[in-house]
């Protein structure tokens, strides 16, 4: 069985729901919201509504794609939020919506963005769609707010690190895998547990994602490398090659990430991968995805848990792949 396959029929909806909320913002930032919502990229978040709320049938659920819609609109306001203060030019192969309409502007598309998902949200027969989205919105804000409070701060602890990804990333995948299960009226108790599966999904996706951007290729993922080092991120990767390095090595990474010089960023992709710095993270990952499956053994039987485990799968022949690429480098 082919999972994106058996919801395609609600992506469907979901890009043509998202199309037409364009025409529920002022005519004056129409084309600006359209800009944004019309950004296809790998709908992650609603793929987890979909998946978790699976029965077996491929008629669509509104519901399920409202609720979708709400989860993705709030990620796409964070990601304009980002692009801004990465000062990154390129997303999903092509411009930023800060690089199309500048930095000003795009802070407050973002809030207009988030202010329509709320709206969209509220108009669910129960308020538990309302009171969980706008509580999950507050803390992805919450660790995007630490993250940048830290930048350039060489003294965060993997528990930290943790706190903030946890809150950032974590926080959207598991709302959306339980929203999924709650609105669809799955077994007892799984809806928790999809609760868990995506709180460990989202932080193995994360420390993929902090990877990405020193291993991978710009041209391959549609979007600007390297904003970590240049923003001042301490991430996984960089942490785990701080400690490896000798100590005058160690000196000048941490005078480029206070400075935010990228001319670094050449060299501590070289000496990762002479360092294996990769495979560490990497186990990393494997780690998070574990504990994420372990959540929905006591549900095996639901359709839904299927599909939850293929996306799994699919997170990791990404860190497949971009092992692959580390090893070839090396």
């Amino acid at each position: 069985m082919d999972p994106f396959h058996v919801i395609a029929p609600h992506l469907a909806a979901l890009d043509q729901f998202m199309r037409d909320q364009a025409l529920h913002f002022e005519p004056e930032i129409r084309d600006m919201a359209a800009y944004c919502l019309e950004a296809s990229g790998k709908r992650l978040r609603p793929t987890l509504v979909f998946f978790s709320g699976w029965h077996g049938k491929e008629a669509v659920d509104d519901s399920l794609v409202r609720a979708a819609a709400v989860v993705e609109m709030v990620h796409l306001a964070t990601l304009v939020h980002d692009d801004i203060m990465d000062r990154a030019e390129l997303r999903r192969n092509r411009q930023t919506a800060s690089r199309k309409y500048g930095p000003d502007a795009a802070v407050l598309l973002g809030d207009a963005l988030f202010s329509q998902a709320l709206h969209i949200a509220s108009l669910f027969p129960t308020a538990e769609v309302c009171r969980l989205v706008s509580a999950s919105t507050r803390r992805v804000c919450s660790g995007e707010i630490m993250q940048t409070l830290r930048r350039r701060d060489t003294n965060v602890s993997l528990a930290d690190y943790r706190r903030m990804i946890d809150l950032k990333t974590a926080e959207l995948f598991r709302t959306s895998c339980y929203l999924g299960a709650y609105l669809s009226a799955q077994a007892p108790g799984f809806a928790e547990a999809a609760d868990r599966f995506g709180h460990h999904l989202g932080i193995a996706y994360q420390i993929y994602d902090d990877l990405v951007d020193f291993l991978g290729e710009e041209q391959q993922i549609g979007k600007t490398l390297g904003t970590d080092l240049a923003t001042g991120k301490l991430t996984l990767p960089l942490m785990i090659l701080l400690e490896r390095i000798p100590e005058t090595e160690r000196t000048a990474l941490l005078a480029a990430l206070r400075e935010g010089n990228t001319t670094s960023l050449a060299s501590s992709q070289k000496r990762m991968h002479q360092l294996g710095i990769g495979a560490v993270v990497i186990q990393a990952i494997d780690d998070e995805l574990a504990v994420a499956l372990s959540a929905l053994q006591p549900y095996a039987a639901i359709p839904a848990v299927q599909l939850l485990k293929e996306l799994a799968a699919l997170l990791k022949r990404q860190v497949t792949r971009l092992s692959a690429v580390n090893e070839g480098q090396r």
